[in-house]
């Protein structure tokens, strides 16, 4: 049987290639301290998940809508109103199968074969592989601590080409946690612009990111860029990984495509999971969401000073989503041998920075803090036998 090019040139989600293999450990009987991938122990919201039993008492699951049930949508752009200070039209946004779906509708909707999309090095995977899969010929952006491993207007100029249709960033940023302060972002949002090219803005950390001196969360994209393709999920800040469900906030002259591409692709997203994400805005829901985001931010204090104390430096300490990005040249070792070693040997699972690009894929390591703090501290532990070991 022949299988596609396509299929063939897209490479391994290596954080789910090192769960694998952290997941046969466990088989056999070792205690694993998995800090590979970004996935919340908390779990959704109880409001949510009691929402999602009465969703299913025995009425008709029936499809929704293709762009999302109506009663979503504006409970979605009301968070935006109320969070954000943005006003968005309801039907501007579009309800889809997790943040990946949305990425695909974007990719469908605005990328024909040989464009050029400038995305940082380092960078979320998938979001490359999706680009390149509907035919975009993606160049990535080297990025330095300097610049928070982030896009900035600065180097889009200079990587920009005639050939450049689009610039993908994501904000805080997986690998790196890091943010782009809003200025730059609205810099490198308005440069694209005037050149006639969208902007795709992966918030899906958004609401997990630091507050500023007034408590007030970060900005959407949307504040400053109306016309930008943001995309935001019910995965991280409401810890609903498995229940697949995400939107994005779309120009209004995209949504009969992004219609007919949601009916062609995907007829709507899981039912049940969009009448439970209701409950998700309430005000008994967003405060249980906001105790967590504090648990992360200790929980990200106590593994920066753990891998402070063991010798494993951070660049640029996160201010967003639940990463580290730690440097292991100093160990001898390259991203990918720690990585392994540190499973085989320590039974700590991380992820190698080659999952995340070229720049730093043999000197940088993520680790998630998403685990528990109890799993945080043993997972440190091991490290620092590790590391001392490897000297």
């Amino acid at each position: 049987m022949r299988i596609s090019q396509r299929a063939e040139s897209v490479a391994p989600f290596y954080a789910m290639e090192f769960g694998k293999h952290a997941a046969a450990l466990e088989a056999q009987g070792h205690d694993v301290v998995k800090l590979s991938l970004g996935e919340p122990d908390f779990g959704a919201p109880p409001a949510v998940v009691e929402a999602m039993r009465a969703a299913m008492d025995g009425r008709a699951m029936s499809y929704t809508e293709a762009l999302g049930m109506p009663a979503l949508r504006q409970a979605i752009a009301g968070f935006y109103r109320e969070r954000h200070g943005v006003e968005v039209d309801p039907g501007r946004v579009v309800v889809t199968a997790g943040a990946s779906a949305a990425l695909v509708l974007a990719a469908a909707a605005l990328v024909d074969p040989g464009d050029e999309v400038l995305i940082g090095d380092p960078s979320y995977p998938c979001n490359r592989q999706i680009m390149e899969s509907f035919g975009a010929r993606v160049t990535l952006v080297p990025t330095t601590a300097a610049s928070r491993y982030q896009l900035d207007a600065a180097s889009v100029r200079e990587h920009w080409t005639d050939g450049t249709r689009g610039v993908m960033v994501a904000t805080p940023s997986n690998p790196t946690g890091t943010s782009v302060p809003a200025a730059e972002l609205a810099a490198l949002c308005d440069l694209a612009r005037e050149r006639d090219a969208w902007r795709i803005v992966d918030e899906i950390y958004l609401d997990l990111g630091d507050h500023d001196a007034q408590d007030r969360p970060p900005s959407s994209a949307l504040s400053f860029d109306a016309d930008a393709f943001v995309i935001n999920s019910f995965s991280k800040y409401f810890g609903m990984t498995g229940w697949r469900l995400g939107w994005c906030v779309v120009p209004e002259i995209l949504v009969p495509a992004l219609e007919r591409l949601a009916q062609n692709y995907f007829l709507c997203a899981s039912t049940p999971a969009q009448h439970a994400a209701l409950a998700c805005f309430t005000p008994e829901s967003l405060a249980v969401c906001e105790e967590r985001r504090a648990e992360f931010g200790r929980r990200r204090a106590l593994v920066l000073d753990g891998l402070d104390r063991i010798g494993l430096p951070v660049p640029v300490p996160p201010d967003g989503a639940f990463y580290v990005y730690f440097d292991v040249s100093g160990t001898g070792l390259t991203s990918w041998e720690f990585c392994a070693r540190a499973l085989k040997e320590a039974h700590v699972a991380l992820t190698p920075g080659r999952d995340f690009g070229v720049g730093t894929a043999e000197t940088h390591v993520r680790l998630s803090y998403a685990a528990s703090a109890d799993a945080l501290r043993e997972g440190i532990a091991r490290l620092g036998k590790f590391a001392a070991s490897l000297h």
